[in-house]
């Protein structure tokens, strides 16, 4: 899982957001995103572009599993990686908003079985802290001495992974300084997830879905691989596969438990949903920006978009400056497993955003071309 800042630029326009989209049929993109698919010799691609009123344009081009005639629509589920943390801060935002947690929230305070182990620099870390990436945390995801199957080994229930994962991390010397410096860790979220299980009695995946999927309407989302594991004729593929790109060759990736990361680190970066799923997500923060209520208040959508120590980083997404999001910052980020890669680009100020989903690892260049076709599109309609 990643969290990469492409670097997109498109003639600056206005575009055009006056109509009422929510009884208008998006408009296809397929005949966009087919060139790119071939260019690059993807399995599958999906974009779409979505503005505060919903869903404007949407397309999915490709096969489920490379070398198949299997092809992918809509409706499919591709996986978010680390695009994923945006959501676990959305659905922590819940929290803070109900009282239940803020964001100066201590590790100290949530897990006090944990202190006499905690490393003593930890105690003081917030919650505001882990979702910035500024807790001390290493960027490597296992803990020391751990792999990934043994953290996929871990015994219990997810939540009970996770609770045994993060006693083990924060047994560990920081890096750096909690609070001092920025360092992305896939750590910092699955501690985050693991304060909402605490504070709940219930665990991130229900969260996930209490709070917000269904408030949201995302009835697509789950967590893991897609697909049916043990499904493997070609015709009856139900989901995209993952892949890795080897050498040139596609290696597709049959759907299982270790088919991606551990539940251990689930709230950093495991979630699938379509494409049209995740831009109601992003339709929900585009809402916010323009002070419209919803899932949460316009303050708190806010609070997420902004950068709370200096830098660049905010509860899941990089705020960059692009020529063409209006003058205000654009808002990015992008994960992957390394068998897959998601993008989204997000322009408040002009009240739009992009997203792009594909089956298949190491596909930045592709991914961030299709993000370059879609705004440049997006501003020349009319």
């Amino acid at each position: 899982m990643c969290a990469l800042s492409a670097v997109i630029c498109c003639p600056a326009s206005t575009p055009n957001t006056s109509s009422d989209l929510q009884n208008v049929t998006p408009e296809n993109l397929n005949s966009l995103l087919e060139p790119i698919l071939k260019k690059y010799d993807m399995p599958a691609l999906a974009g779409a572009i979505v503005t505060s009123k919903g869903l404007v344009a949407v397309g999915a081009v490709g096969v489920r599993k490379y070398g198949t005639k299997s092809p992918v629509t809509v409706d499919d589920q591709f996986h978010l990686g680390s695009d994923t943390k945006a959501m676990t801060a959305t659905m922590l935002a819940t929290f803070v908003e109900e009282r239940k947690l803020s964001w100066d929230t201590t590790l100290e305070q949530v897990f006090p079985e944990l202190a006499p182990k905690m490393d003593p620099a930890y105690r003081k870390v917030t919650l505001e802290q882990l979702l910035e990436h500024r807790a001390g945390f290493t960027d490597e995801s296992w803990p020391q001495g751990e792999t990934f199957k043994d953290v996929h080994n871990l015994p219990g229930t997810p939540r009970e992974q996770r609770a045994a994962y993060v006693a083990m991390i924060l047994s560990e010397r920081p890096v750096n300084q909690p609070g001092s410096t920025y360092l992305y860790s896939n750590r910092s979220y699955a501690v985050a997830g693991a304060i909402a299980e605490k504070v709940a009695n219930d665990s991130w995946e229900s969260l996930m879905q209490k709070r917000l999927f269904q408030p949201l309407g995302m009835q697509s989302c789950g967590f893991g691989a897609m697909g049916t594991p043990g499904v493997t004729d070609p015709a009856k593929i139900d989901q995209p596969w993952q892949h890795k790109l080897i050498l040139d060759f596609h290696r597709a990736i049959e759907p299982g438990p270790l088919a991606d990361n551990p539940p251990a680190i689930a709230p950093a970066g495991t979630v699938h949903c379509s494409i049209v799923d995740w831009g109601k997500f992003i339709t929900a923060h585009l809402r916010g920006e323009k002070g419209e209520k919803g899932l949460l208040k316009p303050e708190t959508f806010k609070r997420l978009h902004t950068p709370s120590f200096g830098g660049n980083y905010a509860f899941g997404w990089l705020v960059l400056d692009r020529p063409w999001a209006g003058g205000a910052p654009a808002m990015h980020h992008a994960g992957s497993n390394l068998q897959n890669f998601a993008i989204v680009w997000m322009a408040p100020a002009k009240d739009f955003a992009v997203l792009i989903m594909t089956n298949q690892g190491d596909t930045f260049d592709a991914c961030d071309a299709t993000a370059a076709a879609l705004i440049a599109h997006f501003q020349e309609r009319k």
